[in-house]
């Protein structure tokens, strides 16, 4: 392997930061600066340049704790940085996850109110969209216990 091609542990960072993403951030893969800040946010210090290093394959052998962290950020166990097989399994499952996320979106996207409503948001200030999102959780958990209501009451 050339010294610029990046080794595995690269790779499969790369994979993860390209494959897991957040519904909120539009599709966009998460920066190396918000993961580093999430982690240290979870007792995980690790600096955004640090990161770039792994992810460059300019560092290679990161402490467990690291590792550790990154798996749990992106949802996946520890062993997807060591073992091939369950990094095939993962990357398997990851594949499947992303497919039922885009195929969500493209059936929100193609429903004229959410399109709407959407529009709508986009012209509002931070604020005004943190109240926006706020107000539609509690819609969603009223109506969700109400089906959960009527739900129990069949059975």
């Amino acid at each position: 392997m050339s010294e610029d091609q990046p080794g595995a542990l690269a790779l499969k960072l790369n994979h993860l930061f390209s494959t897991v993403k957040s519904l909120d951030s539009n599709g966009k893969e998460y920066s190396n600066e918000f993961v580093a800040q999430q982690l240290t946010k979870a007792g995980v210090p690790i600096s955004s340049s640090y990161i770039w290093q792994l992810r460059k394959g300019k560092k290679s052998n990161p402490t467990l704790e690291h590792i550790q962290g990154l798996a749990k950020f992106f949802g996946v166990n520890v062993d997807y940085f060591t073992n091939d097989e369950v990094s095939a399994r993962i990357d398997s499952q990851l594949e499947i996850l992303r497919a039922e996320q885009e195929a969500r979106l493209n059936q929100i996207a193609a429903n004229p109110e959410a399109r709407w409503m959407a529009a709508r948001a986009a012209e509002l200030s931070p604020a005004g969209r943190r109240q926006l999102v706020d107000l539609l959780n509690l819609i969603y958990q009223v109506e969700h216990m109400k089906r959960e209501g009527s739900e129990e009451g069949r059975k």
